[in-house]
């Protein structure tokens, strides 16, 4: 079961998303601030923090900052939450290490969507290094070699590819894969999926990345 931690000083607003998360099963934690988010830390395995931005004693992009200073806190998704329009505010909290943001008012259906979206990103990230019958897949430095040899990928078809790797032979719905590599907030159509898929077979081959008619796509080791 995944942990969240709701960090934001609006009471309303940490029991709302506690109830719609606590529905659709996932423990919870709450904190008023920045300060009292390291409080909980000390006693919960947090895999998941939603962080507002502005807040008294420490707020969000002070916290986020602290956060990924220390190593045994690397395997948190970090996702604010902004009542503010403004791209600086989102630029600056991505640069202080969030992994995304979403907009105030929170509506639970794409809370919940958003945030199982970005637990699955991180797990198939996870993983260091996976071999996959000559196919390695290293996380940590975003390198993929095809026996041996170094195959350049852009940023999304390498998240693509550990995606799909990250569960040999389970299908990955074309809905799911279209939210976890870009979100439910850029506007992308089931052809960008196509595209991205020609240009990994073009580059690892055709054996690793099986179409499943009117599904999706999945991985595949013979």
């Amino acid at each position: 079961m995944k942990h969240i931690l709701i960090i934001d000083d609006e009471e309303e607003i940490r029991d709302l998303i506690t109830y719609n998360l606590t529905k659709e099963g996932f423990e919870t934690s709450v904190a008023e601030n920045g300060r009292a988010g390291f409080e909980q830390l000390k006693n919960h395995r947090v895999d998941l923090i939603l962080l507002d931005v502005m807040m008294p004693e420490m707020d969000g992009i002070e916290f986020c900052t602290q956060l990924r200073l220390r190593p045994e806190f690397d395997h948190i998704v970090v996702c604010f939450l902004t009542a503010r329009n403004e791209d600086y505010s989102q630029i600056a909290g991505l640069d202080s290490g969030a992994d995304d943001y979403i907009a105030k008012p929170v509506k639970p259906r794409v809370l919940t969507s958003r945030i199982k979206a970005l637990l699955r990103r991180s797990e198939a990230l996870s993983t260091t290094n996976q071999d996959l019958n000559g196919l390695v897949i290293n996380r940590d430095e975003y390198v993929v070699t095809l026996n041996g040899e170094k195959v350049h990928l852009p940023k999304k078809e390498f998240e693509l590819l550990a995606l799909l790797a990250s569960k040999p032979g389970s299908v990955f719905e074309r809905d799911i894969i279209l939210e976890t590599v870009w979100g439910s907030d850029i506007v992308v159509g089931d052809r960008t999926i196509d595209v991205h898929i020609r240009k990994l077979r073009e580059k690892i081959g055709d054996d690793f990345i099986k179409t499943v008619k009117g599904v999706g796509y999945k991985f595949v080791i013979d």
